[in-house]
């Protein structure tokens, strides 16, 4: 079972979740998500058993309790759903209102464009 282990101290490592996991029973595998950037832990990670048992166990004696000055929150993993677009972070073409046209330009420039809040015509420069 997978188990999903949230509000992790930023100085807890894979070898100390490990430890606390194996007071109830067989653990097959650690990892701590780490910012991919800067490499800090982003407060949480998951923990695999592979007994159902030992894993409700696991979550039941963990979810709750202080591990290094946090309290952690633990229970079963969701699977991930699947991911709206495939880019990932905010923006990328489309959203809310993009504008086509840079700060200089013909017809458009600065904040014209055909979405939401642009008008399609004007734009810092009028129109020519």
């Amino acid at each position: 079972m997978n188990i999903y282990v949230g509000n992790l101290s930023s100085d807890i490592g894979e070898g100390d979740l490990q430890k606390a996991f194996e007071a109830f029973g067989q653990v097959a595998s650690v990892t701590v998500i780490k910012d991919k950037f800067s490499g800090e832990s982003r407060g949480f990670g998951f923990v695999e058993m592979p007994s159902k048992n030992e894993a409700q166990s696991a979550i039941e004696g963990l979810n709750g309790q202080e591990i290094k000055g946090q309290i952690l929150t633990v229970n079963e993993a969701r699977p991930r759903s699947e991911r709206r677009g495939g880019r990932g972070g905010y923006g990328g073409r489309g959203g809310e209102g993009g504008s086509k046209g840079g700060y200089v330009g013909g017809k458009g420039g600065y904040g014209s464009g055909k979405g939401k809040y642009g008008s399609g015509g004007g734009g810092r420069r009028g129109n020519r």
